[in-house]
């Protein structure tokens, strides 16, 4: 995502965890430790370790058991949750300001002082392994899931989040305490926070609960870089009653200044907007699908685009000739400038509405503390969409849809269900 950032403030511990603050007038606050790894950084055999370990933070700490860890904000109103990507994991809180100290405190609790029994970790692998079934029934997600392990195939960057039956049966203790080890320091951690406290109690209350976190060493292990492969096409047979189809390739990575132009040509092409190319052409004009999209995910070092439908098998080949009608659209024709104003207006407002959400805000601005390690104005991110043109739209077309890049993965009705 575009991240956007006002009024805010950064600071640094002499230990390496930042701090970035943003005010907010309303009454209720959003806070959240960003770690910088995930799902890429697992070993060999310990796919969705990262994930796993998300969800055992909340069975139990040195002073708390696990339904008072969950009631600790939730008798308040508050709310704690946690979640993990393919780069990072967070966990974030929101609370009544004048919780603002039980919340760090707790979160902090869960982060350095959790003790990962080994009866709730027998039990929580039956929690994660049906969250793994429940994807599983759900063609949408598998599809997305299975393509993007097409797509990085021989990087840890392809792994499954959720990990794989096998890989959860097979984790123990010492495997959870052994990641948090290699990759949990201070310098991979970033408290974010959005609220309308003064930016000094909140800066207080960061340096009374992450001066002296218990890690020894400094920086986590180096990431395995992704090398492009030639990503194919594969069609498999599903019990499922719709075809789902997806086609994608390798984009930019988020330090790639190209970035912002992928991001408007997406919008453009298969973004939220009802008016997206793809919808308009495939759904509303034809009636071929219910749900068509287009999304572009960048990552450290590389990133992902990637186009979903689903419909009926009997108007797959239709559907795919039309999308690939509107890629050659982006890469030959030119956006004259009205559009293009158009276009770059429909954006940046919708940027300003996600705004408004201030948990995803908090959450945006610890990642572009990773990944710039300063905030990102909302008139910084307006420049750079109002500086593109039509030829930077088709350069960018040019450059990531290329056929020889693009690759898919169908899943077909069986037959006894066509």
């Amino acid at each position: 995502m575009i991240m956007l950032y006002e009024e805010s403030s950064v600071f640094r511990l002499k230990n390496g965890v930042r701090m970035v603050y943003s005010y907010n007038h309303s009454p209720v606050s959003h806070c959240a430790v960003l770690v910088d790894v995930g799902t890429r950084d697992e070993p060999e055999g310990k796919e969705g370790i990262a994930h796993f370990l998300e969800h055992v933070f909340f069975k139990g700490t040195r002073k708390r058991r696990a339904y008072q860890v969950l009631n600790r904000l939730e008798h308040v109103g508050g709310e704690i949750n946690a979640f993990t990507t393919r780069e990072d994991t967070c966990i974030h809180a929101s609370f009544s300001s004048e919780f603002m100290e039980r919340s760090m405190e707790l979160i902090t609790d869960i982060l350095f002082n959790s003790q990962f029994p080994v009866k709730e970790i027998e039990r929580e692998k039956e929690v994660v392994l049906d969250e793994i079934n429940s994807y599983l029934d759900n063609p949408m997600e598998q599809i997305m899931d299975d393509f993007e392990s097409q797509v990085f195939r021989g990087n840890p960057l392809g792994n499954p989040i959720l990990g794989t039956h096998s890989s959860v049966r097979n984790y123990s203790r010492n495997d959870l305490l052994k990641f948090i080890q290699k990759n949990y320091h201070p310098n991979s951690l970033v408290f974010s926070y959005c609220g309308n406290l003064p930016v000094e109690k909140v800066h207080n209350l960061f340096t009374k609960y992450f001066s002296s976190i218990p890690f020894k060493n400094s920086s986590k292990s180096v990431r395995i870089k992704f090398k492009k492969k030639k990503i194919g096409h594969e069609i498999q047979r599903k019990n499922i009653i719709q075809a789902h189809y997806t086609s994608g390739t390798t984009a930019y990575s988020v330090v790639n200044n190209k970035r912002i132009s992928l991001f408007l040509l997406n919008n453009i092409l298969g973004g939220p907007g009802l008016n997206s190319r793809l919808n308009m052409n495939i759904r509303e004009k034809h009636g071929y699908t219910y749900h068509i999209e287009s999304s572009f995910v960048p990552f450290s070092d590389t990133g992902l685009f990637n186009i979903y439908l689903a419909t009926e098998e009997k108007f797959l080949e239709k559907s795919i000739h039309l999308i690939n009608m509107e890629v050659n659209k982006m890469k030959e024709k030119k956006i004259s400038k009205t559009q293009l104003n158009q276009y770059k207006k429909q954006l940046i407002g919708q940027i300003a509405i996600a705004m408004e959400n201030k948990s995803n805000v908090m959450i945006n601005h610890a990642r572009s503390i990773i990944a710039y390690d300063k905030p990102v104005s909302f008139v910084d991110t307006v420049e750079n969409i109002e500086e593109l043109t039509s030829d930077h739209l088709i350069e960018t077309a040019n450059e990531i849809f290329r056929d020889s890049k693009m690759g898919s993965l169908t899943f077909l009705p069986s037959k006894s269900e066509a």
